[in-house]
């Protein structure tokens, strides 16, 4: 008996214990918190910050004194200076009441961006604290479909999306997709995580987890996949998306005027050749370069205006004609790499408008830049392709809607390395059928 009631108090001791845990969780659940400040112990008051105003100004206003402003000043400067806050930027102060129903201000968050704040604290004996934070993101993982009447980016705004999913899909598929040549009827698919916040508000977007693009008919899969100690995105049989030269080396333009030995120049109004692409844009539309190289030739070219050449590997040489101007550095001699800012489109020159030409040469012979044929970078290495086709295999069935919630990828970091079916120990069990067997009827 004696052991049955130890037992017994022991059970009570254990439950009462849980239940206290499940109270303070309950608790915690329940609390109000607003930039992680119980907001049940305050008044809230919110405002932005004026043209002018500062934050000495906005603070003595709520009855904080010069002494702790200046003690804030100092305890701030290598967190967030009181110096930068901006006009427009929101704030909200945290006032409590004293017995003598007196207001005291313990707390002003002031928001640096849309998800950043900074929490300035007033204590007593004057003291103070400063805390830099983020909102709270929701993360939920979205796919979306379009069928494209436009463009790219007119149908991310007809279905709603957030404008970053163009610019990223822009990112991943910029050698393989021409958006210059998006014709109505093309389509996408793409799997994204979008953030938000409190629940709501949309912050814009984190990782693709995958897409499919049709142009023309043929379909363009992005499967990501770490390789080389990053994360890079991989057609559906391995091969990289990325390829030796860009699709194009500006966004949002249109082609204007294409490859042609007999184009009737619009000054001179004569037939000549025109060995290069057109691509009307607004004066400082940001102009890159289409692969690796060295600048070679950096001045004016006559009807080329502002003129930058650029040097390849395989005998190829790049031209972009009539700039505005050139990026910061950019000098003759100087190496440049894929991607990078090297000038802005202009007029300059003989030109009716602002726009950019855009030349290939391969041994000094002039390419069609649309039609040049495109080498792919290092696809999946041997030792990642298990890794590779077991992410491949659950993203184009997510993509396709043939996969459940418990079965897609969530993380690219810890791939499960393939298992080898175990062999039975009685191995006549395991002989294969024989290749002749003829399949069971349906």
């Amino acid at each position: 008996m004696k052991t049955l009631r130890l037992y017994l108090l022991a059970l009570l001791a254990l439950t009462a214990g849980a239940c206290n845990r499940t109270s303070e969780k309950e608790t915690e659940t329940r609390r109000n918190l607003v930039y992680g400040i119980d907001a049940d112990n305050y008044r809230l008051e919110t405002a932005e910050v004026g043209k002018g105003e500062t934050m000495s100004k906005i603070l003595n206003s709520y009855g904080i004194t010069v002494r702790q402003i200046d003690r804030l000043d100092r305890a701030s400067k290598e967190i967030f200076p009181l110096r930068n806050i901006r006009p427009g930027h929101k704030y909200t102060v945290f006032i409590h009441e004293d017995s003598l129903y007196s207001p005291h201000l313990d707390y002003l968050v002031y928001e640096t961006d849309r998800t950043g704040f900074v929490v300035f604290g007033f204590h007593d004996n004057d003291s103070v604290s400063v805390r830099k934070d983020t909102k709270p993101m929701t993360i939920r993982r979205t796919q979306r479909s379009a069928v494209i009447n436009s463009s790219l980016w007119g149908s991310i705004m007809e279905q709603n999306l957030p404008y970053s999913l163009a610019a990223e899909m822009e990112n991943i598929y910029q050698w393989t997709v021409d958006f210059f040549g998006i014709q109505k009827g093309d389509s996408f698919t793409v799997i994204y995580d979008e953030l938000f916040i409190d629940d709501t508000v949309s912050a814009g977007i984190g990782r693709v987890w995958g897409a499919k693009f049709t142009q023309g008919g043929k379909e363009y899969y992005a499967i990501p996949y770490r390789q080389g100690g990053k994360i890079q995105y991989w057609e559906a049989d391995g091969a990289s998306l990325r390829k030796q030269l860009l699709k194009a080396p500006l966004k949002y333009t249109r082609i204007s005027s294409k490859f042609s030995y007999a184009r009737k120049h619009p000054i001179y109004k004569v037939y000549r050749p025109h060995t290069g692409v057109d691509y009307a844009a607004p004066k400082g539309t940001p102009v890159h370069a289409v692969a690796d190289g060295v600048v070679t030739f950096k001045g004016w070219a006559g009807g080329g205006g502002k003129t930058l050449k650029i040097k390849h590997a395989g005998n190829l040489m790049t031209g972009y004609l009539h700039l505005s101007g050139y990026a910061k550095g950019i000098a003759q001699g100087k190496r440049v790499s894929q991607g990078q800012l090297i000038g802005y489109v202009g007029s300059t020159g003989a030109s009716t408008g602002p726009h950019l030409d855009y030349r290939i040469w391969r041994n000094g012979t002039p390419i069609d830049p649309l039609k040049i044929p495109q080498k792919p970078a290092e696809p999946i290495s041997k030792q990642n392709r298990a890794g590779f086709e077991y992410v491949r295999e659950r993203i184009m069935a997510e993509l396709n809607g043939t996969i459940s919630d418990e079965e897609r990828i969530t993380q690219l970091d810890s791939i499960p390395a393939p298992t080898k079916p175990a062999v039975p120990a009685d191995s006549t069990a395991a002989a294969p059928a024989k290749a002749t067997a003829k399949p069971a009827k349906k």
